[in-house]
């Protein structure tokens, strides 16, 4: 699968939404954050841009700690 180049906002939320992630708070950047089964937190922030461009995703991928295979399932499920 190919990684999405100028992914649409709401595609990109869709596809976190889909891995456990919920949004905390929107202003200028969309705070999500996913609970863990140990009780920890992983925190992800995105701009809040009308389309997100792929090296910003693919730098919230590797903070959120999350693999490029599962986000772009996600994606496109």
């Amino acid at each position: 699968m190919k990684f999405p180049v100028d992914a649409a906002q709401k595609d990109v939320l869709r596809a976190f939404q889909n891995l456990g992630f919920s949004v905390v708070r929107r202003g200028n950047h969309i705070i999500m954050e996913r609970k863990n089964s140990d009780g920890s937190v992983t925190p992800l922030v995105l701009p809040n841009h009308r389309t997100i461009k792929s090296s910003t995703l693919r730098s919230v991928l590797t903070q959120a700690g999350i693999e490029r295979n599962e986000f772009l399932d996600a994606f496109y499920d």
